[in-house]
């Protein structure tokens, strides 16, 4: 697939693509509440009709999987701006909304930075593989995958979730 040639998006990155891998296999959380999740809660996932929310789609990735996974995914995908900098209006405006309908428990919140890197490094894999292997002129649109890696380097550096905005 990708191997050996992640490097020519950027240099080693196939070195910290296996490093982040096993990290987060290390750290994945195993405990935390479970339910149907959308897993690409992207903006052109989303419709929106006199703002007021108006529409879904893409469920293709659905799946019961950690609730707060699906808020990483969202955090990616809602709350960085086109500089790869973390606009944290959005996200504490994101994470205050869901808490408001779904409070996030305290394991919850302390696995948030772990799970954020985890959805920064799907989002990363995925484009990569596109990035390298649809041929130009196809059907799909390939994505630049140094935008996410550049999201999953921020999330590296979170200590925790008040770097999102996150206040109990």
């Amino acid at each position: 697939m990708c191997d050996g040639r992640a490097d020519k998006v950027v240099p080693r990155l196939g070195e910290e693509i296996a490093r982040e891998l096993d990290h987060l296999e290390a750290s994945w959380p195993s405990d935390l509440p479970l339910g149907v999740i959308h897993a690409d809660l992207f903006p052109d996932n989303v419709f929106f009709l006199d703002n007021a929310l108006s529409g879904l789609i893409d469920f293709y990735f659905a799946c019961n999987d950690m609730f707060v996974y699906d808020v990483a995914v969202c955090i990616n995908a809602w709350c960085f701006e086109t500089d790869g900098s973390l606009n944290i209006t959005k996200a504490r405006g994101l994470l205050a909304n869901y808490a408001a309908v779904r409070p996030l428990s305290p394991d919850e919140t302390a696995a948030l930075p772990l799970l954020c890197r985890g959805a920064a490094l799907r989002f990363l894999l995925t484009r990569l593989y596109d990035w390298l292997t649809v041929p130009d002129g196809a059907l799909v649109v390939k994505k630049d995958p140094v935008e996410y890696y550049k999201k999953l380097r921020f999330h590296r550096g979170v200590a925790d979730a008040a770097a999102y905005g996150f206040d109990r």
